[in-house]
């Protein structure tokens, strides 16, 4: 798979490559499946989007047509089933965005989407990510405390004091996300949660 098709694309593009790593859909179930699983709050969802995001990806190869279905008086629904590269496309963009500091909104895609890598390589790229936070939390720590040695106005500095106490927590988070998944505490990969009631439900529905 060629380094471009990852690069080109969207947070969107790779949570429909992964939806359809569960099985093959059609648009509307994306759209349902997303919309149930709270997807919101990590991207805009809107229909124009989705099907934008669809085309797109079907023109990369990275899904396919598997199917036209039309029941009664519902406009025509074609079905698509990830390829091989869409399925290589996921775990690609996993990988580049997992470790990144530098784009939070895509970190927060990848990281709802780190279950589609193995365990190791997830512990091994928060590592990565670990120590990237705690070095850049350790000059912000020190360049804050400069400012303040030089008596700068707390009153100008309370966004430094913030962005130094969510470096604080998340490395603390990651501290323990790394200990479960190392441990094994923490069930991963699909076979977590195919088989779950909430899971069948909620496949179940948006296919209706």
């Amino acid at each position: 798979m060629k380094k471009d098709a990852v690069s080109r694309l969207t947070p969107m593009g790779v949570m429909v490559l992964a939806l359809l790593r569960e099985g093959d859909m059609h648009p509307y179930e994306m759209v349902r499946l997303l919309r149930a699983r709270r997807a919101e709050r990590l991207i805009s969802i809107t229909n124009g989007t989705l099907y934008h995001t669809v085309s797109r990806l079907h023109e990369a190869a990275l899904i396919e047509e598997v199917g036209i279905d039309r029941e009664g008086n519902r406009p025509e629904r074609t079905t698509y089933s990830l390829t091989e590269a869409g399925h290589d496309a996921v775990v690609s963009w996993v990988r580049r965005q997992l470790p990144r500091i530098d784009r939070p909104a895509d970190f927060r895609v990848a990281l709802a989407e780190a279950h589609n890598l193995d365990r190791r390589d997830v512990i091994e790229l928060l590592r990565e990510r670990h120590a990237s936070l705690w070095a850049d939390h350790g000059g912000h720590r020190d360049d804050l405390l400069v400012a303040k040695n030089k008596g700068v106005p707390e009153q100008v500095l309370v966004e430094f004091d913030r962005q130094e106490a969510l470096l604080d927590a998340e490395l603390r988070w990651l501290d323990s996300l790394i200990i479960r998944l190392d441990t094994e505490d923490l069930p991963w990969g699909p076979a977590a949660f195919q088989n779950s009631d909430r899971y069948r439900a909620q496949r179940k529905a948006a296919q209706q």
